[in-house]
């Protein structure tokens, strides 16, 4: 028999593949992790970098445009100096330049401190140049009026401008040379910043055939997982078919079993048992009436033999009754029922609504055990006092309700064999069983068969 191990001979080994898979799939997520950890970290750093280059830009160009600045206003009024005839311009102009050699002193002193020795020489040529030219305009500043305004223009184009010109492209130099180092700066910002793409899209790609091996993979795997659960589910459902296939004839052997003995009892035993009244009676006859213990005797083996008799009457009408066969479903209903309200406290109602006699043979049997098997449950184990058979009949099906005023139970939590049975017995007809009960509420069982063709034909 198919069924008594259903695990398949070319089942996955073990968990091996799923572990594989899941291991797979984490290093696919720690991947994904990693990559976006490292971008988040490196972008991190190149805005760092980026504020750095920033920083330091601005902290050598605003010092810079500063003395530049203080440079252009000193030469400036150095120039207004020369070329002025106010007389009141001398004292007040003297003062202004010993103000402005200060700040711009002061202003290349407080210039950033650079490691780049050529960013030091220029800023170096720079102060020699301011200091050439404090040299030239110091004795200037001591003229009388009258040798500045001999010597003022001939002083100014030969010495003062020329040396603003040496100062101001010195000053260039260095916008030039900061402005140079912010490209160069922005220029490996730029190539880390190509390296970390390149990086992020060899990570991705990686990430993305990894993916790609691991989705497939798990295809072929969910693949062969549903190709063994189909088997083994055609292999299940093959083994429950035949389960049923065997219970049915198991039933079917049972009630032939049934059938067979309850005619040998009734035929073989119950004639034999007949026949062993009648010779008693005889021997109770033959006896005379003057020898009392032998008659007293006589009448406890009458007694006795009634007694089987009746016995084995009982025995083979629970076993198979021949009102079933020989009266019909109905009249059998009724006895049984009769027989259960006799032996017991439960009052039994039998109810039929144009119910035919002529349902077949299998029909008639599944509905009688399915009467006898929730009765003597009723009865036995719900101590329930009345009792309702209900038998119903349309062209398409019959219906059968069995219903009691016992004390009920959880359908869920208990469900002994009987009830299994009798699921059993009705499916196998392909009918629809339903039991309704709840703790204090009494049972209600209902049963309904479709009608076999030919049947419906007759009716």
């Amino acid at each position: 028999m198919r069924g008594a191990s259903l695990k398949p001979e070319g089942a996955p080994r073990g968990s091996q593949l799923p572990l594989v898979l899941v291991v797979a799939f984490g290093g696919l997520l720690a991947l994904m992790v990693f990559a976006g950890a490292e971008a988040l970290v490196l972008a991190r750093q190149l805005h760092a970098q980026e504020e750095q280059i920033r920083q330091t830009y601005l902290a050598h160009t605003q010092p810079l445009l500063v003395l530049s600045s203080s440079i252009h206003i000193y030469n400036d009024r150095l120039q207004e100096y020369l070329i002025s005839d106010d007389p009141q311009a001398d004292g007040v102009t003297a003062g202004e330049f010993s103000q402005l050699t200060k700040e711009i002193d002061s202003d290349l002193k407080t210039y950033p401190q650079t490691d780049q020795p050529e960013e030091r020489a220029l800023v170096e040529s720079l102060r020699q140049l301011f200091a050439e030219q404090q040299e030239i305009v110091n004795p200037v500043l001591a003229w009388s009026r009258d040798e500045k305004r001999r010597q003022a223009q001939q002083f100014l184009h030969e010495q003062v401008l020329p040396q603003r010109e040496r100062i101001h492209e010195a000053s260039e130099k260095i916008v030039l040379w900061d402005s140079e180092q912010l490209g160069v700066a922005d220029r490996e910002m730029f190539s880390s910043f190509t390296r970390l793409q390149a990086r992020q899209t060899r990570l991705l790609g990686l990430a993305l055939a990894a993916g790609f091996a691991l989705s497939l993979a798990s295809a072929v795997y969910l693949l062969r997982l549903e190709r063994e659960g189909r088997r083994r589910y055609m292999e299940v459902a093959g083994s429950k078919a035949e389960l049923a296939a065997l219970s049915a004839r198991l039933v079917d052997a049972q009630e032939n079993e049934r059938r067979s003995i309850s005619r040998e009892l009734h035929d073989e035993v119950g004639q034999s048992l007949g026949a062993l009244l009648v010779e008693v009676s005889r021997l109770k006859s033959a006896v005379p009436a003057a020898a009392p213990p032998i008659q007293e005797h006589a009448d406890r083996i009458k007694s006795m033999a009634e007694t089987a008799v009746q016995t084995v009457r009982n025995i083979a009408l629970l076993l198979r009754p021949s009102m079933l066969d020989d009266l019909g479903l109905i009249a059998a209903l009724e006895w049984q029922g009769r027989e259960i309200s006799r032996r017991g406290e439960m009052e039994v109602e039998v109810q039929s609504s144009e119910a035919s006699e002529k349902l077949p043979d299998e029909y008639k049997t599944c509905i009688y055990r399915l009467v006898q098997e929730a009765l003597n449950n009723a009865a036995r184990h719900s101590s329930a006092k009345n009792a309702r058979v209900t038998i119903g009949q349309t062209r398409e099906k019959i219906a059968v309700t069995i219903r009691d005023d016992g004390r009920g139970f959880d359908p869920n939590r208990i469900r002994g064999l009987g009830i299994l049975g009798m699921d059993e017995r009705v499916r196998r007809l392909g009918g629809t069983f339903t039991l309704d009960s709840k703790p204090g509420g009494g049972t209600t069982i209902r049963a309904e068969f479709p009608l076999p063709n030919s049947h419906q034909e007759r009716l």
